[in-house]
């Protein structure tokens, strides 16, 4: 195996510009790859996380697995609660997004399944966010704009029969 070479700390910055600048171009490979020089460096580096879990969720309309459960397994990792449940949100409305343009049998419940999974984390979010901070808003806003305008995106049978359940109240 070909020996790894260590990023010097200093280079950190331009090398955080640089895996954004990359997945702008739409090259996650190589904007993963700066991440991880960059982990390897600071293993706790916040941007770093959030770029790499953005990274990976790039992949997710190529190959869904593992990206997927690294992103997650990322987002684990950021130190504040808001950016977990922000971020987790992404992870599932990328997710959901993928599964609509994928399209096929049951894309649309899918879809809604994931995206009402991202809508419950900005909900947590925005408990816990600067109220000058409104990205969990436009993120939540968003989710709701794909559910409200595509009409294959409804709740499976199941789900719609559970939430047809969880309507009626239960006596105390």
């Amino acid at each position: 195996m070909i020996q790894l070479k260590t990023l010097s700390a200093e280079a950190i910055p331009s090398a955080l510009e640089k895996a954004k600048r990359y997945r702008m171009l739409n090259e996650p490979q190589e904007a993963e790859s700066i991440c991880q020089d960059i982990l390897a460096v600071v293993p706790d580096h916040q941007d770093a996380l959030i770029t790499l879990l953005l990274a990976l969720t790039d992949h997710f309309m190529n190959e869904l697995s593992p990206a997927y459960q690294k992103a997650l397994e990322t987002a684990q990792r950021l130190s504040d609660g808001y950016c977990r449940a922000y971020y987790t949100g992404i992870i599932y409305e990328r997710r959901a997004k993928m599964h609509l343009r994928k399209g096929g049998l049951g894309s649309g419940a899918l879809a809604y399944s994931w995206l009402s999974k991202a809508m419950e984390c900005f909900a947590v979010a925005l408990d816990g966010c600067d109220p000058n901070n409104q990205d969990a808003v436009l993120r939540w806003n968003s989710c709701a704009r794909i559910i409200n305008t595509h009409p294959e995106v409804k709740p499976s049978e199941v789900e719609a029969g559970e939430m047809f359940l969880d309507s009626f109240e239960t006596p105390h």
